[in-house]
This record gives structure tokens, C-alpha cells and sequence, in this order.
């Protein structure tokens, strides 16, 4: 239909509530947004929906998101009373309209008489996996857009094991919602207030007790007690929760294991314009710049902050200058990694068929740490949703013993109490290493230094291309067909190994084409002779293609110089 006729259609609804009337009035004269709220349906995919918040088909809506939940729950009633009873867990996080989202998503499934488990207030992905897990919940929903910037929110769908909904079960969920024409058809029971005592029988509201049995699960976890009980309340860390969802647990934790955390208090309280930071991503040293100021004001060593759904772990610590330097999530990421595999062996806990996890753009340096621990490390495509079916599948064979998983993006995992990133654990695990270096004598970054020194420097790096307008994921896909269709042996003055092709799912070197374990991705990888490598990926979630480095050198300045001819090199070829 056309995108006039939708915005004629929309407006003239009875349906249509004030808010929507006025936003769709004040666009009248402006094509361009017209196009963009109703030339297209906001897409659902593995990693649910997400858009800019606002109304038409295109955009994050009550009406988008009862049609999105209307499809899940003919889904879950396909599947049986079974499914139906044991519900659908709910969480949000603290964007502009994550409550009214979460309500409305409520309501649909219990006008369908699918019962329902939900947070009365914000709380992180971490613990909506947890309350599918624990409650035993046939799928979960949580509302956010993560690390977004604050125009934006979405939609994650989970499935009974806790991690993401797989590609196949999403593909069944998107045919039911794809036959949904009439976005206004689709009814709810109202819910007053989550927090209210007088709700439907079929809602069940999380309470202080269950969440209570999260906290200690992670506490389980801590892997250096002594060293925590020396130095815990004299360690000087600050935390920023980024006007997000992590504030209380992240709190909570550190303050049952007795280390003392400074936060920064203006990003402390829910603030759905995250107004002291550009966005709030705390991959970003920008968005720890406060936590840093007062790290600087109180002589701390460590700040981390999450994202408002608290999944993604960012830190900043001090280098042999004294000034602080952002972590990348593969430093993080590999020093959470030899921190927990160092103290399982050296406690002699380390399991003979123990295994790290992590996304195969994360850094290569991964691997020689764990072949010096004798821990075996498996690959998988980037989302946390395929490092959380590789821990289902060890779970249920008994083959492996999961450690750690990691994706580069500042995701990390220690347990099987949740199925996705949990920085909520991260930052217990981070600031438990903290002490425990300190307590050995020496810094967080001193140890960085050695792991360089022992295995060689890696310098990973990532490239966003943003793209706008309303064929945006197109265009971006675009590129990578076009680069797909070359023949590619070299990079500048790098030697192409090999190539994965993760959309047909093959490898080809000099001795053929072998089948990886993957297909139907949209992304390239060039294993480069040195040890690096380049991977070329659209983002799934928002018009990015996303371009990530690895290179291998003897030192910092060599990989830095060897880093800018590869990127010019590369250049080269996504434009030719």
C-alpha cells in the first residue's frame, strides 16, 4: 500500500490516540517523514525490532509493538496450552516510553490468555533471561534499544532456554505477524500499573524475593574471597549506570561482596534523554567522561559503566602515566578471561573439558591465551544468542564445562544463570579483579602489559559506517554483495589466506572450499597470512556496516602503522 494512503489511513483511525494524531497532523507538510514513518514495516528480526520512537509503521509504537506481540502470542498458542500457561516473562529498561511498552506487550498476551511474569520496575537483559530460566517461561520479551541514542527503543524476543529466540522459531513468529494487516485490530487487557497489587489474575509481578535468588546466584560466582575481604572496602573503583537499568543490581552486588564503589550520582537516576552523555554507549571513553572526572577527584584506579539495559560492560583504568584509557571490549574481554581461567587453575578448579566462548570477530588473541591454559575456544557468529546455543548444547550433552563467553562489543558472560551479556556480572568480576591484583601488588593495567609481552600484541579495531533514509539496510547490504563479487588474494600488502563466506557458509584457501559450521549471514572474513584479519558486517539491528581489524605486530607502533595501511587498502576496495 502506499505511504500516503498508510498516513491517511492512520490518521483518519478512531483508533489512533491523541498523542498519534498530533505527531501525524504536525508532519502533514513534510514528505520526506511521511516516506519514512510509513514507506516501510519496522522489520523483525533475530534481534526483534528497534527504531526511532514514534508513530506509523516504521517507527516504535503501542501499535507496533501489539502487532509484534500479537504475532509472538500466536505463535506460543500454536504450541499448546502447555506453552500458553507457562507464559512469557517481561522486563524494560529506562528509555522514553520502555514501561508503557512493556504494558502494552502484557496486555496483548493476556487478552490472549497467555500468562505473564513481569518486572514492576526497570531491570537488565541479564535478569529477564534469569526470570525465563527460573520461572520456566515458554519466551521472554525485553524492551530496549540497548545503546542506542535516546530516539530510539525496540523490542527482544527470548525463547525458553533464556537466550535470544533462534532464527528458525523467529522466522515462525515474523509469518504470524506478517499476517497482521490492521495494525489497530490487535486488543489488550488494560494493567493499570505494574507495580499495583490489583492486577489480572494471569499477571504474575516479580517480586524482591526472586529477584533475591539472582543476586546469589552471581555472588556464587566471585572466584577471589580473600583477596576481596583484604582490599574490598579500601579499593577505590566508580561506576556510572548511565541513567540506566544496572544502578540497582550492579549495587546490590558489589555491595554484598563488600567492595566499596564510588557512583556518579547525576547518572544515577533514570533519565530517558540521557542528557549528561551524547549517547549512551559506554563503549565510548566520552560516556565514562564523568566517572572518569571523578575517579580523577577521589584517585581512583577503575570506572565502568553499562548501557541502560545493562548488558554491556565499558571500563576505563589507569596506564603507567597515570592517565585513564578506555578499554576496548577485547581488552576487557581478555582480561576477564586470563583473570578467571588464572584463579580456577591456580585453585586447581579448572575442568578438563572447560571451554571460552566468544564471536569470531572478537580479538585472535584469545586463542593463545587459552591454549597456554589448556581450555579449548570456540567461535561463533556475532550475537550473543549463538554463544548462548552453544551453552544449551553442553548443558544438555554434558560435553563441555562453560567458562566465559565474550563478544568484542563489551558483552561478557561468567555462569548459566542467564542465556546473554550480563554486565552486571562483568562488573562484580571487574571490580573483584581490581582487588585481587591490588592485593598481589600491582594494577589492572599492569597485568595488560604482561599479557601483551607474553603473547604478542593484537590491535583490533572496529569501523561504523552509519547509513540514513528509508533504504538504509539496503544500501548497506549493498556493499557487502559488491565486495562479495570480487576477487579479492590481497589487501595492500597483506596476503589473503583465506576467505569465510558466512552467507553460503564456505572457506576458500589455496586448497579449496571447505563448509563452515554457519550459513546465511550477510558477512565476509579475510583471514590475513600474518594472523589477523578483516571482517566486513552489516549491523542486524541499525543501518551500520560495521568493518573490524585485527592486526598482529611486535609492538604498538608497528600494529598502529600496519593498521592505517590496511585500512586505506580496504578502502580502496569497498569504493572501486
Amino acid at each position: 500500500m502506499d505511504y500516503k494512503v498508510l498516513y491517511d489511513n492512520w490518521l483518519a483511525s478512531p483508533f489512533l490516540n491523541d498523542e498519534g494524531i498530533e505527531e501525524l497532523k504536525s508532519i502533514k507538510d513534510d514528505e520526506k517523514q511521511i516516506e519514512y514513518s510509513f514507506g516501510a514495516e519496522l522489520e523483525f528480526g533475530t534481534a526483534g525490532m528497534r527504531g526511532i520512537i514514534g508513530y506509523g509503521t516504521n517507527k516504535m509504537n503501542v501499535y507496533t509493538v501489539r502487532r509484534a506481540t500479537q504475532g509472538l502470542a500466536e505463535y506460543i498458542k500454536s504450541k499448546g496450552l502447555a506453552a500458553m500457561r507457562r507464559g512469557v516473562a517481561i522486563s524494560f529498561d529506562t528509555r522514553n516510553k520502555s514501561e508503557i511498552f512493556a504494558k502494552t506487550a502484557a496486555g496483548v498476551l493476556l487478552r490472549n490468555d497467555i500468562k505473564v511474569y513481569a518486572y514492576p520496575e526497570p531491570r537488565p537483559v541479564p535478569m529477564l533471561s534469569y526470570a525465563v530460566r527460573k520461572t520456566g517461561a515458554f519466551a521472554g520479551i525485553m524492551i530496549t534499544a540497548s545503546h542506542n541514542p535516546k530516539e530510539y527503543n525496540g523490542y527482544k524476543v527470548y525463547g525458553e532456554d533464556g537466550a535470544q529466540m533462534s532464527p528458525e522459531a523467529t522466522a515462525e513468529v515474523v509469518k504470524y505477524i506478517s499476517a497482521i494487516t490492521d495494525y489497530f485490530s490487535v486488543k489488550e487487557t488494560e494493567i493499570t500499573d505494574l507495580r499495583s497489587k490489583n492486577n489480572p489474575i494471569n499477571l504474575v509481578i516479580i517480586d524482591k524475593k526472586f529477584e533475591k535468588g539472582y543476586y546469589e546466584e552471581i555472588v556464587k560466582l566471585s572466584l577471589s574471597k580473600k583477596a576481596v575481604k583484604a582490599v574490598g572496602k579500601k579499593i577505590k573503583i566508580v561506576y556510572t549506570p548511565v541513567h540506566g537499568s544496572g544502578f540497582v543490581p550492579v549495587t546490590t552486588v558489589l555491595k554484598k561482596l563488600k567492595i566499596k564503589v564510588s557512583v556518579v550520582e547525576e547518572q544515577a537516576k533514570p533519565d530517558i534523554n540521557f542528557s549528561t552523555v551524547e549517547v549512551p554507549n559506554p563503549e565510548f571513553k566520552e560516556t565514562l567522561s564523568m566517572g572518569i572526572a571523578l575517579a580523577d577527584k577521589i584517585n581512583a584506579d577503575v570506572v565502568f559503566g553499562t548501557d541502560p539495559d545493562s548488558d554491556r560492560l565499558g571500563v576505563a583504568i589507569r596506564n603507567k602515566e597515570g592517565n585513564f584509557e578506555a578499554l576496548t571490549g577485547n581488552q576487557a574481554g581478555i582480561l576477564l578471561m586470563d583473570y578467571i581461567l588464572q584463579r580456577l587453575k591456580s585453585d586447581d578448579k579448572l575442568p578438563e573439558n572447560g571451554v571460552v566462548i566468544k564471536s569470531f570477530v572478537s580479538t585472535g588473541m584469545a586463542k593463545p591465551i587459552c591454549n597456554n591454559y589448556g581450555v579449548e575456544l570456540i567461535e561463533t557468529p556475532v550475537g550473543f544468542k549463538f554463544i548462548g546455543e552453544k551453552i544449551k548444547q553442553f548443558e544438555e550433552d554434558g560435553s563441555k564445562t562453560f567458562l566465559f563467553g565474550f563478544e568484542e562489543s563489551c558483552g561478557y558472560l561468567r555462569g548459566t544463570h542467564a542465556r546473554d551479556k550480563d554486565a552486571v556480572v562483568a562488573s562484580m568480576l571487574f571490580a573483584e579483579m581490581t582487588c585481587y591484583y591490588q592485593y598481589i601488588g600491582k594494577t589492572v593495567y599492569e597485568r595488560l602489559l604482561e599479557l601483551y609481552e607474553k603473547y604478542g600484541y593484537t590491535l583490533d579495531y572496529t569501523v561504523n559506517i552509519k547509513y540514513s533514509g528509508l533504504n538504509a539496510m539496503k544500501e548497506m547490504n549493498a556493499v557487502v554483495e559488491k565486495v562479495r563479487e570480487k576477487k579479492i588474494d590481497s589487501i595492500g600488502i597483506y596476503n589473503v589466506s583465506s576467505i569465510r563466506d558466512y552467507m553460503s557458509g564456505t572457506r576458500k584457501d589455496s586448497d579449496g572450499e571447505t563448509r563452515l559450521d554457519v550459513k546465511g549471514i550477510n558477512c565476509l572474513y579475510f583471514e590475513l597470512l600474518n594472523g589477523g584479519f578483516i571482517c566486513l558486517r552489516p549491523s542486524g539491528t541499525e543501518p551500520k556496516l560495521k568493518i573490524y581489524y585485527s592486526v598482529r605486530a611486535k609492538d604498538k607502533d608497528l600494529a598502529e602503522k600496519q593498521l592505517g595501511e590496511l585500512r586505506e587498502s580496504f578502502k580502496t576496495i569497498l569504493e572501486g
